[in-house]
């Protein structure tokens, strides 16, 4: 036997499992760049105001990140602030960890450590803590179905599900109501 044939035979194999190994690894990089799909756009550090059918102000959002999917078309929210304005032009305050608008634009939900506050100045203030709320601007609506602690000057209320009417500040609780009264100094 020829060494030179042994060399281009051992030449030829190693070129055929060097190609496969390289045809693999390229559709191996295209299957996790389809599975990982770009956002259709991104903000970092914005404020943003929306504004509702009739051309007012339905809400402004700051946030540090904002990311639209482009499966679903939602928008994902980092740390969101929603500055929400009542009938007399102030504003309600809605902060959580995380945020996600619906594809339709038409209900934010905030998850983890949600925290509302009333407008500042307001007479009767009102803090509403939970883990989850949806809100809908357009109606001036938030809603929960997780435990809800709601805390004003002189009371604490507690319970499980929540929905609140922004506009005139009225809440009702769904179940497992609990509240506690601690009367205010004269």
């Amino acid at each position: 036997m020829n060494w030179r044939f042994a060399l281009t035979a051992v030449l030829l194999v190693a070129a055929i499992v060097s190609g496969w190994s390289a045809w693999r690894q390229r559709a191996d990089d295209a299957t996790a760049a389809t599975a990982q799909a770009r956002s259709d756009y991104v903000l970092h550090d914005f404020e943003l105001t929306a504004l509702g059918k009739d051309g007012t102000e339905s809400f402004t959002l700051r946030a540090p990140l904002l990311e639209q999917h482009p499966q679903d078309r939602t928008i994902a929210l980092d740390q969101p602030l929603f500055l929400l304005p009542d009938r007399d032009g102030r504003y309600w305050e809605a902060r959580a960890r995380t945020g996600v608008v619906s594809a339709d634009h038409d209900e934010v939900r905030l998850r983890d450590d949600v925290r509302v506050t009333s407008p500042e100045g307001d007479p009767r203030p009102v803090t509403m803590n939970t883990e989850q709320l949806n809100l809908y601007p357009e109606t001036d609506i938030a809603s929960s179905d997780v435990l809800v602690t709601v805390e004003q000057p002189g009371s604490t209320i507690q319970g499980r599900g929540l929905e609140v009417d922004l506009s005139s500040k009225r809440y009702t609780f769904k179940s497992q109501v609990k509240q506690r009264y601690v009367p205010t100094r004269r």
